[in-house]
Formats: structure tokens, sequence, C-alpha cells
């Protein structure tokens, strides 16, 4: 009768096994055999002693489940609702291993409901545990960069990199213009994905995005936790491509609620309390740029570098043409689809620029403070920020202009552009 009863469990686990993902992870304990693995950097200034991070402890769980351990794993999710009572994931799996001591459990969330409220909530909780192992799975290698960040400023110290399969939010720091992962959260987006076009479509936008404000907890309803960090979204390019919407924030779940399945948001990037708390280290108001990408791509050193140096090189010749004074070196930098904010066609923007251009006695030009990124989504889209400072005679003029770059057949030219004082 023991035998059978071992025997029972040993199913019991190998299946919950399989409805997790975790027996097609041969490797998976070897890839992740400590904490240590994904746990955040230390800070400069350490604060009291918190609680142990709950995705550690959730992978923890995943390894003894997958190594057919069920008392070590009930252990570990006892520790970890004990942890995080609010954290819904985890108490469904511990249910699922309480069960497992009277009956053989072979469906994840193994609970007999026919209420369509409670099949909603477990189908929910059931994404969420498939996008949180998908991500430890997928973990990208520190040796790899996110292709689409290509250069920061030397003035902006982090940046944040969302990838909506994964549903997952990087942070890298930046070290002498060099990108070092620092870590990840899990995040939810909108009800219905990403790529948004207009106002209530409950979708995330893709784009190249920066912090505009940080709105603390206290002015803003219980629905949005420990506050908000709301982004620039529509910027420029979202403005000519008439993408419509507003009011896309980064900002922490209801006090009720630990985390919110991948799927679930109006648009919104929605992180735990805990983790949004965590983020708010590396914000720079109007400084860190947030880029969420349907998926992100990760590259060797050596081919962001290339990519990198092609990039600063068409802003390098752009300026030197620039200098030159003549509207027709200028103009061959330019698309025939270029379009401004407000609507003005190549020939009609270049026709000011070429009044400007006669009217200039001298011209010397140096560009600084660059950043520049590959367009999310957009693999022949680039865009680049910078302060243009311009000697025109004994007169200094100094502004702030991004330009996107889009590859047309083996060239590259300035798609849209915008010019601002900062």
């Amino acid at each position: 009768m023991l035998v059978s009863q071992r025997n029972r469990r040993r199913f019991s686990v190998l299946s919950l096994a399989v409805a997790l993902g975790l027996a097609t992870l041969p490797a998976f304990a070897a890839r992740h055999p400590t904490a240590k693995a994904t746990a955040p950097q230390a800070r400069a200034h350490p604060k009291p002693v918190e609680r142990p991070d709950p995705d550690i402890m959730l992978i923890e769980v995943y390894k003894e489940l997958g190594a057919n351990h069920l008392v070590a794993a009930q252990s570990k999710v006892d520790e970890l609702v004990a942890a995080y009572p609010n954290f819904r994931l985890g108490q469904l799996i511990r249910g699922d291993l309480l069960l497992m001591h009277s009956r053989p459990v072979t469906t994840f969330g193994a609970v007999n409901t026919t209420q369509p409220e409670s099949i909603e909530q477990l189908k929910n909780l059931r994404e969420e545990a498939v996008a949180r192992l998908r991500s430890l799975r997928e973990r990208p290698s520190p040796e790899l960069v996110p292709r689409a960040v290509l250069q920061l400023r030397d003035d902006q110290r982090h940046v944040l990199v969302v990838d909506a399969k994964r549903s997952r939010l990087y942070v890298y720091e930046n070290v002498k213009g060099h990108l070092k992962f620092i870590t990840d959260y899990y995040i939810s987006q909108g009800k219905l994905g990403v790529n948004k076009i207009r106002e209530g479509d409950q979708k995330t936008p893709v784009g190249v995005y920066y912090i505009t404000s940080r709105l603390a907890s206290a002015r803003l309803p219980d629905f949005y936790g420990a506050g908000a960090l709301p982004i620039s979204y529509p910027n420029e390019w979202d403005r000519i491509n008439g993408r419509s919407g507003s009011g896309i924030w980064l900002h922490g779940t209801p006090s009720d609620t630990y985390s919110r399945p991948p799927l679930s948001s109006d648009g919104c990037v929605v992180l735990t309390n805990r983790d949004l708390n965590k983020l708010y280290s590396t914000i720079e108001i109007g400084r860190t740029p947030v880029v969420i990408s349907d998926q992100v791509e990760f590259v060797s050193p050596a081919k962001w570098d290339a990519e990198r140096g092609t990039a600063r090189r068409l802003v390098d010749n752009w300026k030197r043409d620039l200098e030159s004074l003549d509207p027709l070196r200028l103009k061959s930098h330019y698309s025939t689809r270029f379009r401004t904010e407000h609507a003005e066609t190549l020939d009609a923007w270049l026709e000011k620029q070429k009044q400007w251009l006669g009217s200039v006695p001298s011209l010397a030009v140096s560009l600084r403070d660059l950043s520049l990124f590959v367009y999310p989504g957009q693999n022949d889209l680039m865009v680049a920020t910078f302060t243009q400072d311009a000697r025109i005679g004994k007169a200094k003029l100094s502004v702030r202009k991004r330009q996107y770059w889009a590859r047309e057949g083996a060239q590259w030219h300035i798609v849209a552009e915008s010019t601002w004082q900062g």
C-alpha cells in the first residue's frame, strides 16, 4: 500500500511538472543552481533585511518539482505563501501540492469548478505560471546585450527594456558607454498585447520612450499600488504615424494583489509593488529611457558595436553636410517620404532650411549627449537624439534634435526629425 501511495505521488509530481513545462527542462536546475543567479545587485545604501525575492523562491519550487521532490517542493512553497500571502499563483501551486497527498494531480490548478469567474481566474494563473517559467528558461546571457540600445548619454545611468513576449522588464546600467545587466522583473501588459494604435485599444505601445514624472501612491487610487511612472507616449514617431492615446504608465498593483496575469492592463506596464519600489532607485525623471519591444533581441557585443558604429557615422555625415551649407548635400540625407509632426513634406521643409542656410555666413556644428536606438519592432529604423551646438558667425545656438533614420535599399535616410529647446 505504501509503495502504491509513493507511486501515486510520484505520478502526480511528474504530471504537474509536465503541466508546468518542467519535464522538458533537464538542465533547468543546472542553469539556476542558486538564488544568486537572479538576485538583484547590492545597493550603495543597504536597507533593513527584507523578505526574500519571490521569483527566486518560485524557482526553487520549480526545481524541486522537476526533480520529483514533493516534500521539498511543499516546504518551499509553504515558505513562499507565508512571505507573500497575496501571491495567488503561489497559493494555487501550494493547493496542487497539498492535493497530491490524497489523489493524483495531472493538471496545473486542479480545482473542480464550473463557475465562469473561477475558470477565468485559473486560466489567468496558468498563463502567469507559463510566462514566469518561460522568462527563466529564456533568461538572456549576461554576455549579450539588447540590440535596441546602441548608445546612452553619459548622464543616463540606466535603461529599462521591456520584453512583452517574455513578460519581463530588464534593467541595464550604463557603465562607461557599455551596458551591464542589473536585474529583471515580471510584468503585465495590455489585455490585447502590444502595438498600440489608438485610445482605448487595450494595447501597450512599442517604441522608445522616457520616464516623464513620478506619481506617489498617496495621489492615486489603490488600483495603482505603490505609485506610477508615466512615460512619453505618444512620441514623435507615434504622432507622425497617427497613433493616439495617453496615460501609459509603469505602475504597481492593488494592495490586496501581489501580481497580475501577463495580459491584464489597459495598456500600462504593471509590476508588483515590491518590484516597483526597487525600480524607483534606477529612475531619473526626463532621462531614463524605456524601450518596449514585442520581443527583445539580444546580440553579441561585437555585433552591437558594429551597428552602433554605423549609426554614429550616419549622424556624423549628416553633420558634415549641414556645415557645408550646401542644400543638395543636406537633402541627400533625407527620404522622399520625410514628414514632420505638422505634416510638412520634404520639399516644404527643405525650402525653409535652404532659406536659412543661404542667410548664414559660416556654420560650425558640434554634437553632444548622443543616444542611439534601433527602434523596437522595426529592424530598419533607428532613432538618434542629441544636442546640436551651432556657431553662426559670432553667435551660438543650442537645440535638442531627434532624427528617425530608415534603411531604404542600401542607404539610410531621415524620415522624421524634430527640434526643441533644452
